[in-house]
């Protein structure tokens, strides 16, 4: 899977897209809020190594996502 941090602009908040290998977007979420369902993506028990992740994530690049 892919992660990107994109940047919201005025009152639009920054978000959070998860793409899996064929870059398909399969999560979508505000960069201040915790993702829900993480399960769903094979992600329960890893919230602060990704909050963390987030935190350090450049604005507009995409980066394989390990956790």
């Amino acid at each position: 899977m892919y992660i990107i941090k994109v940047k919201g602009k005025a009152k639009i908040p920054n978000y959070i897209q998860i793409r899996d290998e064929n870059f398909v977007l399969v999560a979508y979420f505000r960069a201040d809020r915790p993702m829900k369902n993480m399960e769903k993506f094979g992600l329960e028990g890893k919230e602060e190594a990704l909050e963390a992740l987030i935190l350090g994530l450049p604005f507009g690049k995409l980066q394989k996502l390990e956790l």
